[in-house]
């Protein structure tokens, strides 16, 4: 079950340090999160990425005056990142303020209609009554589902970690309770019948880089944990909340490298030793905690150390998520009518998730995520002026897309569409514009196939089917972040570091 730890005091840093050295490869919110636990148990830390500033997917592009939360943005569930705060006797409120949103979002469809998600039980019943006062009934029985879902999925399984098939089978018979085999697309539909609720309920796997018709239908714990913690934006960006966990984790012993990449982990005797870097400098450690993507860490950074279960051929077998086009742009002129999220969905939903996760073709049409934070936050841009971003979900790298030539004829549609659609006068209002590929996120985000979110979130690839927390290839190299459990999403990537409490010895046992 879901717990907070609270381990010995940290020894004080002295100019001669003498803590156990505990390295984490990777500065996104996984790392970060566990460079607090690992200082919290006594060690000394330092985090390493190739990238010139913290944040990993959670980078921030600072252009033209304006910054721009490259990647997540909802965020859910604060008490997951509270709990990093208290481990040092600290609140996060003092830190890093998080505004609840109202709606979390809005769904619109081409012929004008939205669904917005609220809180408040009886602005949701008049959402879907808009649409077919019928579903109502069905949606409060999902939601009594949901709650189970979250239950099972959520508080008995997101910080446990599942290096044992022992440890799976223990939950079998809650799963096999939840009905897992089902995706959450066909759990939605035995509750509610119009086509537009039913999107409205089903397409939370996307957000973690899942197929709502295949994802297990306890993902659908997504729709009770929303409804009970509420969708959150942190003040400053999602940027701002991820220099606030870097900060605390500094004030505690933490040290960073930057703009410097690992080249291989060091292995001795069997057993994670540190790191080479490229430049060929090696760096000792007592372990090592890789936050770089599963599949990177093991076919690259473990390359030269023979491996039993994660090799190059079945990294490469594993089933990837989608990639992304997330094209960001700042305006001179607010666009007061959009609100800080909305999702467009194109006219076809089954039939495009096809395209993008099986057929893995670029499609004539599109769905949308479009991320408006100054809607909540002027300060991301400035005055007068609004930041966005983009996103149009796309086939990873195992399709034959070619975007060094397709790229800009695709942001130039996505422009097109939502000039015509939600944003007039957007030619004429654009002053800056940056565009990320799936190139991008397979050559600066070191994911393999471009996948944005890593290994595909599927019924065998959850849990003891994922790469383990803890390796069973090597000794004293744990894995966090997107790649192995619980996965992608921000309340299972800093639950990720979570579970690093259960499997990493306390430094004084190193003593």
């Amino acid at each position: 079950m879901m717990t907070i730890h609270q381990p010995p005091p940290t020894p004080a840093v002295t100019g001669s340090d003498t803590r156990p050295h505990a390295i984490v490869i990777g500065a996104g919110f996984g790392g970060l999160a566990a460079a607090v636990r690992l200082t919290a148990r006594g060690y000394r830390v330092t985090v390493i990425d190739k990238l010139d500033r913290i944040g990993g997917r959670a980078y921030v592009h600072e252009q033209d005056g304006f910054r721009f939360d490259a990647g997540p943005t909802i965020i859910t569930a604060p008490f997951i990142f509270e709990a990093l705060w208290e481990l040092h006797g600290e609140r996060m409120d003092d830190h890093v303020t998080l505004k609840p949103l109202e709606p979390y979002y809005t769904l619109r469809w081409d012929d004008g209609r939205t669904f917005r998600c609220w809180s408040d039980a009886d602005r949701m019943r008049e959402e879907i009554a808009a649409f077919d006062a019928g579903d109502i009934a069905g949606y409060e029985d999902f939601l009594v589902e949901s709650e189970k879902c979250f239950r099972t999925g959520f508080l008995r399984m997101i910080d446990e970690p599942f290096h044992s098939f022992g440890r799976m089978l223990a939950q079998m018979p809650h799963l096999i309770a939840r009905r897992a085999d089902r995706s959450v697309h066909a759990l939605v539909s035995k509750y509610v019948r119009n086509e537009n609720v039913r999107q409205s309920l089903s397409f939370h796997p996307l957000f973690i880089g899942g197929n709502p018709m295949r994802t297990s239908g306890v993902m659908s714990l997504i729709s009770f944990l929303e409804r009970k913690y509420g969708v959150h934006y942190a003040m400053g960006g999602t940027g701002a909340l991820a220099r606030g966990i870097a900060d605390l984790a500094e004030r505690h012993g933490t040290t960073y490298r930057l703009d410097t990449e690992v080249d291989e982990i060091v292995v001795r005797d069997g057993a994670a030793r540190g790191v080479r870097l490229k430049g060929g400098e090696t760096i000792e450690a007592d372990c090592v905690v890789s936050n770089a993507e599963a599949g990177w860490t093991y076919t690259h950074l473990l390359r030269n150390h023979a491996r039993k279960r994660w090799t190059d051929r079945k990294v490469a077998r594993m089933k990837y998520s989608m990639s992304l086009i997330v094209w960001y742009f700042g305006t001179n002129r607010r666009y007061e009518d959009i609100g800080h999220h909305t999702i467009m969905m194109g006219p076809r939903y089954k039939g495009l998730i096809t395209d993008i996760f099986d057929r893995k073709v670029l499609a004539d049409d599109f769905s949308l995520y479009l991320y408006r934070p100054t809607a909540s936050d002027p300060s991301l841009a400035p005055e007068g002026c609004d930041a966005f971003y983009v996103l149009a979900p796309v086939p990873n790298l195992d399709g034959d897309t070619d975007w060094t030539t397709m790229a800009e004829p695709y942001r130039q549609r996505i422009q097109d569409y939502l000039e015509g659609s939600v944003m007039p006068g957007l030619s004429d209002a654009i002053v800056t514009s940056k565009l990320t590929t799936p190139l991008d996120f397979r050559d600066r985000l070191l994911s393999t196939k471009g996948a944005a979110f890593g290994m595909e979130p599927t019924i065998f690839q959850l849990a003891w089917f994922r790469p383990h927390n803890i390796s069973e290839e090597i000794a004293d190299l744990y894995l966090v972040g997107a790649g192995t459990h619980p996965g992608a999403g921000l309340p299972g990537v800093v639950s990720s570091a979570a579970i690093l409490d259960k499997l990493v010895p306390h430094a004084a046992q190193r003593a």
